[in-house]
């Protein structure tokens, strides 16, 4: 028992047993599915790009709802002007909901596409298995996303919306930019707006991105395929090429839907704005959101804030690393929705 081979063979043994404890731990990882790995690393990726371009979105949203303060303001004057009155931290209101919101709509993003793709082909085999099954079948998935998700949404722009002077007061004692108390958080935010009007006030605005769905999908495959014909043939498979015929058309697409939007913002804050911003007036759907802000606040507000997508299109690179169209415009509307 104590001679040399016996101590050999218990050292042996115990690196053996440490080997498949190893072994074991690594198998755990290696037999995750696919998709979730994807679904991993993508939230990651998704969570770390939207923290990084989170001072320009609350820019955005400011723009957009012409929060009291900033309606004459550029993107560099807005961003002064929240470091001045709420410092660094005043960037990042809202993201944390933002932040949250990707993991859940990237999987319910990717589990119910195959789902989606699955029953259009076998209940219309006449539409066969090309762009168009991709088309409904993309529009389907992100549509279910968009509405199981739709509240996280409502409160990162409604704590993006309020500008609290944390240094000094605006006047009069008054510490809001708006005749309302501030949401101290996304469950103040949740439970507040549901207290007020049931679910359906937690989905005030979810219209506007429902009818821009389709056609943003239907844009980005559509300028898609017409970038790629202006590619040589022996480029066409080439990641980077890929990526930036993706990214651009994505781009392009959300362009032409952006003023949805516009009107998705005003309505999500339409409860804290004073009358003098919006006529007192309540959007009653998303025809009448496009019309009344054209007469009130001219055609320009439609596009109001436009200029930051396009500053925020180096934020695509982060997706270097996924192999299929898809996988790009799945990370592209993670990052600008």
């Amino acid at each position: 028992m104590g001679s040399p081979q016996g101590s050999t063979l218990t050292t042996n043994m115990a690196r053996l047993v440490d080997g498949s404890t190893a072994g074991r731990e690594v198998s755990r990882i290696d037999c995750l599915p696919v998709y979730v790995k994807e679904l991993i690393a993508g939230g990651a990726a998704g969570a770390f790009s939207k923290t990084t371009v989170a001072p320009l979105e609350r820019i955005k949203i400011l723009l957009q709802t012409r929060t009291d303060g900033f309606q004459s303001h550029g993107v560099y004057k807005s961003l002064r002007k929240v470091l001045k009155h709420e410092g660094l931290l005043g960037f990042y209101k809202g993201n944390g909901a933002s932040v949250i919101r990707i993991i859940p709509y990237a999987a319910l993003h990717f589990m119910t596409y195959e789902q989606y793709r699955g029953w259009i082909s076998d209940n219309f085999s006449f539409l066969g298995s090309g762009p168009i099954i991709d088309l409904l079948a993309g529009s389907a998935s992100g549509g279910t996303a968009v509405l199981c998700t739709y509240p996280l949404d409502l409160a990162r722009t409604k704590l993006a919306y309020q500008v609290v002077d944390t240094r000094t007061n605006f006047g009069c004692g008054i510490r809001t930019l708006y005749p309302r108390p501030a949401y101290s958080g996304i469950t103040d935010v949740l439970t507040t707006v549901y207290k007020e009007g049931g679910i359906r006030r937690l989905y005030r605005g979810v219209g506007p991105t429902l009818t821009g769905i389709l056609p943003y999908a239907g844009l980005k495959f559509y300028i898609y395929e017409k970038l790629k014909t202006h590619v040589p043939e022996e480029h066409q498979k080439s990641i980077v090429m890929r990526l930036s015929c993706g990214a651009l058309a994505g781009l392009l697409g959300q362009t032409f839907t952006y003023p949805l939007d516009v009107v998705r913002r005003q309505m999500q804050v339409e409860s804290l704005q004073c009358s003098t911003i919006q006529g007192d007036t309540r959007y009653r759907n998303t025809l009448d959101g496009l019309t009344t802000i054209v007469r009130n606040q001219g055609w320009r507000q439609l596009f109001a804030g436009l200029s930051i997508n396009y500053i925020k299109l180096d934020s695509i690179v982060f997706s270097l690393q996924l192999p299929s169209l898809r996988k790009v415009f799945w990370f592209f509307d993670c990052l600008f929705l």
